[in-house]
C-alpha cells in the first residue's frame, strides 16, 4: 500500500468541502458542543491546562462528527486533538488514557492522512462482525484491559485506575474497529463514552481537571447515538 501524505490539508477548499454535506443533526450537535465546550471553560478558572482543554475537546468533538459522516478530515482533527489531550491527561494522572490517544494518532488520524486509499469511499466499505471476529474482539479488549491496568497500577500511580484501564481498552478496541470499517465500533464507542464521562467526571471533583471533558464526553454520547438512529449517515443505515 502507497504511503503519502494527502496533499489536499495544505488547501483551504479541502477543509470547506470536508465540511460540507454533513446530516443536519450532525451540524446542530457541532453547534451545541462547541458552545457548552467554550462556555464551561469560560465560566471556570482559565488557565494553561483549561484553555488547552477547549481547544482539544473542540477538535476532538468535530473529529467524531466527522467519522459518523464519514470524512477524511477526521484525520487531521484527531491528529491535533489527541495530540493535546496527551498533555491533559498527563496533567490529570490519567495515564491510560495517554496510551488511548496515542493509539488513536497511530490507527485512526494518520492511515487517513498517509494512506488516502484507506479513507477512499469509507461508506462503501462499512461491514459487521461476525461470530469468530466478535470473540477475537473480546479477547483483544480483555489483553488490553489488563495492560493498561497493570500501567496504571504498577508502573504509573493512577487515582483511578479501573476507570481508567476500562475506559482506555473500550477505547482502544473501538479505534480498531473503526479502523476496519466495522460499525460495530459504535458499540464501543456508546459505552466508552459513558465510561469515560465517568472518569473525567471523577476527575474533575477530586481536583484533576475542570468539567470541560466531561461535558464533552455526554455531547460524544450523542453523536454515538446519532450514528444508531440518523439515516443521514452511513453507519448502520
Amino acid at each position: 500500500m502507497k504511503v503519502q501524505l494527502k496533499a489536499d490539508i495544505f488547501k483551504l477548499k479541502w477543509y470547506i468541502n470536508q465540511m460540507r454535506g454533513w446530516s443536519f443533526k450532525t451540524y446542530l450537535l457541532l453547534m451545541l458542543g462547541i458552545g457548552i465546550i467554550i462556555g464551561t471553560t469560560v465560566a471556570s478558572p482559565i488557565d494553561k491546562i483549561s484553555l488547552l482543554t477547549m481547544i482539544a475537546a473542540v477538535l476532538g468533538f468535530t473529529c467524531t462528527l466527522a467519522i459518523t459522516n464519514a470524512r477524511q478530515i477526521n484525520g487531521i482533527l484527531g491528529l491535533m486533538s489527541a495530540t493535546i489531550y496527551i498533555i491533559v491527561s498527563v496533567y490529570a494522572q490519567n495515564y491510560a488514557n495517554v496510551i488511548l490517544q496515542g493509539v488513536y494518532i497511530v490507527i485512526l488520524d494518520l492511515p487517513v492522512l498517509l494512506l488516502p486509499s484507506w479513507s477512499k469511499d469509507t461508506e462503501k466499505h462499512i461491514h459487521g462482525l461476525t461470530l469468530t471476529k466478535w470473540l477475537l474482539t473480546i479477547i483483544f479488549f480483555a489483553v488490553v484491559l489488563v495492560l493498561l491496568y497493570l500501567l496504571d497500577t504498577k508502573i504509573f500511580t493512577s487515582p483511578r485506575p479501573l476507570i481508567d484501564a476500562t475506559a482506555g481498552a473500550i477505547g482502544i478496541t473501538g479505534s480498531l474497529l473503526c479502523t476496519l470499517h466495522f460499525r460495530e465500533q459504535y458499540y464501543f464507542w456508546t459505552i466508552q463514552g459513558i465510561l469515560s464521562i465517568i472518569l473525567w467526571g471523577v476527575t474533575a471533583f477530586q481536583g484533576d481537571a475542570n468539567l470541560t471533558l466531561f461535558l464533552t464526553y455526554i455531547m460524544y454520547l450523542i453523536n454515538d447515538l446519532l450514528a444508531f438512529t440518523d439515516k443521514h449517515t452511513h453507519w448502520f443505515h
